[in-house]
């Protein structure tokens, strides 16, 4: 079996079922965590309005703080757009997911993919080295901040490389890409990375928990 066989068989299949039996633990054990009983009368009645309020309010930065994060706002935007359409519209990307959900949709031109791919891998890197230099971001982070941070650079470097084939032959090149996809996917459930599945459902939980307290979350 070769590198590129291994990334595309074995450790294709049992990345994805850690990712996905990870996403359903950690989501399950939130559910619990929400169906606690209410130990007190609730000052009102919470539902969808504060739930999705909270969603948009928390999505901006407070007023007290915009001049102080404004860097972090704008970057951590722009970077999860360019994530955004460097995987959901790159070609061979729409493949696999079309290998798996049985369907696909229109790609933007390589040139396109391939810059916002850029934009994301040098934005990450700004916010790495910040992180490590900036006196306070180094003091509230911790292991996972940078792991996870890292975990989501590889893919982005690696698939840039193996799109200009720099380095090695294009199927090792390919393998690499795949496995740190992979190693992103077992990852993901266990670090900080898991807040791409649960910052929405933890907002709207605050807003309605909150909301049945009398209080603006």
């Amino acid at each position: 079996m070769t590198l590129l066989e291994f990334a595309r068989g074995p450790a294709l299949q049992w990345s994805l079922i850690i990712l996905v039996a990870g996403i359903v633990w950690r989501v399950l054990g939130a559910i619990l965590l929400s169906t606690r009983k209410e130990l007190s009368t609730p000052r009102r009645r919470s539902g969808l309005k504060d739930g999705m309020g909270t969603i948009a309010s928390r999505s901006l930065p407070a007023r007290a703080f915009e001049k102080r994060i404004r860097f972090q706002h704008v970057t951590g935007y722009a970077w999860h757009l360019a994530l955004f359409v460097t995987v959901l519209f790159f070609g061979p990307h729409i493949l696999f997911f079309e290998s798996i959900l049985g369907f696909g949709w229109p790609n933007l031109p390589n040139g396109v993919v391939l810059f916002a791919g850029a934009i994301a891998l040098a934005v990450l890197i700004a916010l790495l080295i910040r992180r490590a230099t900036n006196p306070v971001q180094r003091l509230i982070s911790n292991a996972d901040d940078y792991i996870s941070v890292i975990m989501v650079m590889l893919p982005l470097l690696t698939g840039i490389t193996a799109f200009a084939h720099i380095g090695a032959r294009y199927e090792t090149l390919l393998a690499i890409h795949l496995l740190s996809i992979e190693a992103m996917f077992i990852w993901f459930p266990f670090g900080k990375l898991m807040h791409t599945a649960m910052s929405f459902p933890s907002r709207f939980q605050a807003g309605t928990s909150f909301g049945r307290r009398g209080v603006k979350a």
